[in-house]
């Protein structure tokens, strides 16, 4: 149905089109995954300003006609991540976060969860980067811990405390993708090696307050990913880039 609508929303992706439009691929906390257009946004004049680019958080106005893209008429500047931008580091961490929500989270129906998500990953490499604090074995945890909690937001989080094939709660010595988690070793078939670390990083990341994640060494951390990795790969049919 037609109509105009507010949101806040946080920019993932930002192409150019035509002479002077934007086309956006938001992530809304009212509508989930939103396409719109930005009219005019690339005039000098635009009362848009720089404020579409990728990673802003935004107060939006959006029209829903009969087309697949909404126009946006109104943006106001909710959070620009200034300290970001200017880390190369925090810049490449927040785009693989917006890649990987772009990837994961197609549905139009809002997922409060993975807005909220997004929005203090996006705050806590700010906060980082205004510290001068990027340190990457801390990046890459938090990385891993965004991505846990996104697939748990979801519904792809995979099965860490048992064996995902029979139930076993001792054992666990790999993991498989196909099975969705962990797997003892009468199991393991096509599973990899899982070491405890990695299986308590994961078990203690999704427990933990982002700002919170726990660490662990690059060979766990690395386990961690490919894990990840493998879930949304056999349950959401989805590959992401690489977490940094």
């Amino acid at each position: 149905m037609a109509g105009s609508f507010k949101t806040q929303a946080v920019v993932l992706r930002s192409i150019r089109f035509g002479e002077a439009d934007r086309v956006l691929h938001l992530y809304t906390a009212a509508r989930g995954r939103v396409s719109a257009i930005a009219k005019g946004s690339r005039r000098p004049r635009s009362r848009f300003g720089g404020r579409l680019e990728p990673f802003f958080r935004l107060d939006l106005v959006l029209y829903e006609g009969r087309g697949e893209l909404a126009t946006v008429t109104a943006a106001d500047t909710l959070d620009g991540y200034p300290h970001l931008r200017s880390d190369g580091t925090a810049l490449s961490a927040a785009a693989r976060a917006c890649d990987a929500v772009l990837r994961l989270l197609d549905s139009t129906e809002p997922n409060p969860a993975a807005y909220n998500l997004l929005c203090r990953y996006l705050a806590l490499l700010e906060e980082r980067a205004a510290a001068g604090a990027i340190d990457k074995s801390r990046l890459l945890a938090a990385a891993l811990a965004f991505r846990l909690k996104l697939a748990l937001a979801a519904g792809f989080v995979p099965e860490l405390a048992s064996c995902a094939r029979c139930g076993e709660a001792e054992g666990l010595v790999a993991f498989s993708g196909a099975a969705g988690g962990v797997v003892c070793g009468a199991c393991q078939g096509d599973g990899f090696e899982l070491a405890e670390e990695a299986q308590r990083f994961m078990v203690d990341a999704l427990g933990s307050p982002l700002a919170e994640a726990p660490t662990a060494g690059e060979r766990a951390l690395r386990q961690a990913e490919r894990a990840v990795t493998a879930t949304l790969e056999h349950h959401a049919h989805v590959h992401l880039r690489a977490a940094a």
